[in-house]
């Protein structure tokens, strides 16, 4: 009996890691970036060193308190914007199996024996795919409070 508990987990495992890897590419397919919250500190950093640049300097200490405000603001922010895919390979186990709850909800009764299964079965069908899409874009935006970012 441990020998099938042990294959059910391992099982379930792989389906998890199965929908987390339809959701890179969905995400992949949308263009979609994150923004972790944070990136306001670095645009007042630029804008707050340009400003006192500017009443200690004159116009040209506005240009180099921007430009050091600007690297201060560009360190301070470094990492935050990422690609949706990587955010989602770096969620937690416990975030995995949230995601997972939610979408499978979505997916109702599908079944599928691997990701090339599952990717043509989602891929093929548009209401489903937009649904899936939706869904993770709401997760992101609820539990890990990201913003999202269509990338032209």
């Amino acid at each position: 009996m441990v020998g099938s508990a042990g294959g059910l987990m391992v099982s379930m495992c792989h389906r998890v890691n199965d929908v987390m890897r339809l959701c890179c590419e969905l995400s992949a397919n949308q263009q979609v970036q994150t923004t972790v919250r944070g990136s306001g500190k670095g645009a007042a950093a630029a804008g707050g060193l340009a400003f006192a640049g500017g009443l200690i300097g004159g116009p040209l200490g506005i240009a180099v308190g921007g430009a050091v405000g600007g690297l201060l603001g560009c360190w301070m922010t470094s990492g935050q914007f990422k690609p949706l895919p990587q955010i989602i390979m770096e969620l937690s186990p416990q975030q995995q199996q949230k995601l997972y709850d939610d979408l499978l909800a979505v997916m109702g009764d599908i079944q599928w024996t691997d990701l090339v299964q599952l990717t043509a079965l989602v891929m093929g069908n548009a209401t489903l795919k937009q649904q899936l899409t939706a869904t993770l874009l709401g997760y992101i935006s609820k539990e890990l409070q990201a913003q999202v970012h269509y990338v032209d």
